[in-house]
């Protein structure tokens, strides 16, 4: 069977299965499994693969025709300009979610030496980020998941940026030292009946502790903003993502906390997606 073939199988099997993007998961599953660039593979459409490697293929396959999410097949995903590794333990890193690193080197762009904190790591791909931009920054990255600090720590090593952060396995109620500059998160956000109503392929597959923030969604966030005005430095930067219709619960929570927001940026749909506010006292 050659690539044409094949490729052709592959992106009816998962049209036939509703997944967004057929033809570009097809082409990336049998760029992975033979180890050839999508250019390389669209431009020998004759090649032939072997019966073992045809097996393999829609092994593949069937587990995206499931909605296992395709960065997790592959294992990796690119964020910002750079590629992360990424599995089962960690959540997958979201294109909204680089509006948050855009907006905190933008605010900070004349800025040396600050130390950040991340809270939920994750892959470690916002954190690393900011720090393959910022030469003198140093940062501090916690989760609750050993697993999700492991692959981090991979993602840190294959980036180059291992030695300028400090990796933590703890809640953020269990941070008690350091006064940083600067504190970001994209935490744990969705409701119960946002929750209930996920995709599949981000239900059952992604970490629900990446995911779910309580009943109304506000769970870790108001545990964040509360450690903050204790760890964060006056007129420090607290920059946060949070989740649709949240905008005014989240502002009355940090007006309360001695926040100011400083800046609101809208996602691609439009929607208040991140936040970033100062400590003012």
């Amino acid at each position: 069977m050659n690539f044409r073939v094949i490729l052709n199988k592959g992106t009816s099997i998962l049209r036939n299965n509703s997944i967004s993007t057929p033809n570009i998961d097809a082409e990336l599953l049998l760029s992975k499994l033979i180890k050839k660039s999508r250019e390389k593979i669209l431009l020998n459409l004759d090649e032939k693969i072997n019966s073992q490697q045809e097996r393999l293929y829609f092994d593949l396959i069937n587990r995206r025709k499931k909605k296992e999410p395709i960065s997790y097949i592959l294992g990796k995903k690119y964020f910002w300009k750079y590629e992360f590794k990424v599995n089962k333990n960690v959540l997958t890193p979201r294109v909204e979610t680089e509006l948050l690193v855009e907006e905190v080197l933008k605010i900070n762009k004349n800025s040396n030496n600050l130390y950040i904190l991340d809270i939920g790591l994750g892959s470690g791909c916002i954190l690393i980020s900011i720090l393959k931009e910022k030469k003198n920054w140093k940062g501090t990255g916690i989760d609750i998941s050993k697993l999700a600090i492991k692959t981090a720590k991979t993602n840190a090593k294959i980036q180059q940026v291992y030695n300028r952060i400090k990796f933590i396995n703890t809640d953020v109620d269990k941070l008690y030292y350091n006064k940083y500059d600067l504190i970001i998160s994209n935490p744990p956000y969705i409701n119960k009946i946002e929750y209930n109503n996920l995709d599949l392929g981000v239900k059952n597959y992604e970490p629900k502790k990446a995911l779910y923030g309580g009943l109304d969604g506000l769970n870790i966030i108001e545990k964040i903003i509360d450690k903050s005005r204790f760890i964060l430095k006056i007129r420090g930067l607290l920059a946060l993502e949070i989740g649709l219709g949240q905008y005014y619960r989240v502002n009355q929570l940090l007006k309360n906390n001695n926040f100011h927001i400083v800046k609101i940026i809208h996602d691609y749909q439009n929607i208040k997606r991140c936040l970033l506010a100062t400590k003012i006292k």
